[in-house]
């Protein structure tokens, strides 16, 4: 693979996703911290967890409009709209403040999130390099090297008042390197509009799916492995981070690989080994009796959740025209990503019912049903 193209080719969305992981990863080793100082139980901590989601919904309807508007800014304005929501969880005090730093976290993180990837999509096709397997990695490393450190200063005794800040500096310096690109036509731009072709929903139901199933296991993953650690095992204060950060770390390193097993298994045989992998991690982390294991199967589970949206996107893309690709992906992103906020929500009600544990196996099915939706992708018929 042309890595040092890649890596040209991915400046500006790669350090934005590096930043964009580094908030979340801070923000999840210190989770244990934030759900003490609200002064909730498991289960209405997973219903909080519900207005990052209203936050996120909100900026994805929103952002077709704001980047439209913003032009080739999008990426610098909303990396400073990051920038600010840093310091939102030093609100956390109660959870009416819970629900208001998540509310502003989800909008942020989403705004640009979904920004970078459309640059992202626009630099792959103008450039014809394989680039969403790199920028993603970049985003696992930001996540795990943040969790990483912010577990090191939690458990030094650092408290959030004085790490926020120290983040908040690391991403206005992430911003202001975030140039403003020029706005390009592609060379699609002078074909002529025949309408709205028919959606494809053979292809993007199964997608979504899969999709659903990736997003659930991530963001479970990263929201509760530090709590599972700390309280479901015995481990010290800050020893929780290992969680995020392994997690992050291995998923980081199986995007960067990612390329190359695919021209070697092909997208969907590395799709149903990702799974698999995943599944059987997350019954490892389950089952653990001791942290060690449990941070094993954290990883796996990484292995998991690694390339399954990347090569998804693959797929769908393959299946369809090139005039219904991008209303695939969007609508199949639509569906699929709310797993991303869904399922912490769902997986705190099971934690107050049934404990952590009982989370992390719903997790090995949620992987294993990537298989079905991939072979119903798989068969749908080319549009």
């Amino acid at each position: 693979m042309r890595l040092g193209q890649v890596m040209r080719a991915s400046r500006e969305t790669g350090l934005a996703l590096a930043g964009l992981g580094a908030f979340w990863g801070a923000f999840a080793a210190y989770l244990p911290d934030y759900k003490l100082r609200a002064g909730v139980d498991d289960g209405t901590f997973g219903l909080l967890l519900l207005c990052a989601a209203l936050g996120g919904v909100g900026a994805m309807a929103l952002v077709p409009r704001i980047t439209a508007k913003l032009g080739a800014r999008s990426l610098k304005v909303l990396a400073f709209v990051l920038v600010a929501v840093t310091f939102t969880p030093l609100m956390i005090h109660s959870a009416l403040g819970l629900a208001a730093a998540l509310l502003m976290m989800g909008a942020a993180m989403s705004a640009l999130d979904i920004a970078a990837n459309v640059r992202i999509s626009e630099a792959e096709h103008d450039t014809g390099l394989p680039l969403m397997n790199w920028n993603h990695a970049l985003f696992s490393f930001g996540l795990g090297g943040a969790a990483l450190l912010a577990g090191a200063l939690r458990g030094a005794g650092f408290p959030p008042e004085l790490v926020q800040p120290g983040l908040a500096l690391a991403l206005v310096l992430v911003a202001s390197r975030l140039h403003v690109a020029r706005d390009s036509a592609g060379p699609e731009a002078d074909a002529p509009s025949t309408g709205p072709s028919p959606m494809p929903w053979a292809v993007v139901l199964p997608a979504a799916a899969i999709f659903f199933a990736a997003f659930v296991t991530e963001n479970t993953t990263e929201t509760w492995s530090a709590l599972y650690l700390e309280r479901g095992l015995g481990g010290v204060v800050g020893a929780g981070a290992l969680g995020p950060a392994m997690f992050g770390l291995v998923m980081g390193l199986f995007r960067l690989g990612g390329q190359m097993l695919a021209a070697r298994l092909g997208e969907a045989r590395l799709v149903a080994f990702s799974a698999a992998a995943g599944a059987v991690g997350a019954v490892i982390t389950a089952a653990a009796p001791s942290l060690p294991l449990a941070v094993l199967g954290l990883g796996l589970i990484g292995v998991g959740a690694a390339v399954v949206v990347p090569s998804t996107n693959a797929l769908l893309g393959q299946r369809v025209t090139r005039a219904a690709r991008a209303r695939a992906l969007s609508r199949a992103w639509m569906i699929g990503f709310s797993g991303f906020f869904i399922g912490p929500v769902l997986m705190g009600a099971l934690a107050e019912w049934a404990g952590l544990r009982v989370v992390f196996l719903m997790l090995a099915l949620a992987m294993a049903a990537v298989g079905p939706g991939l072979w119903a992708l798989m068969r749908a018929p080319r549009t």
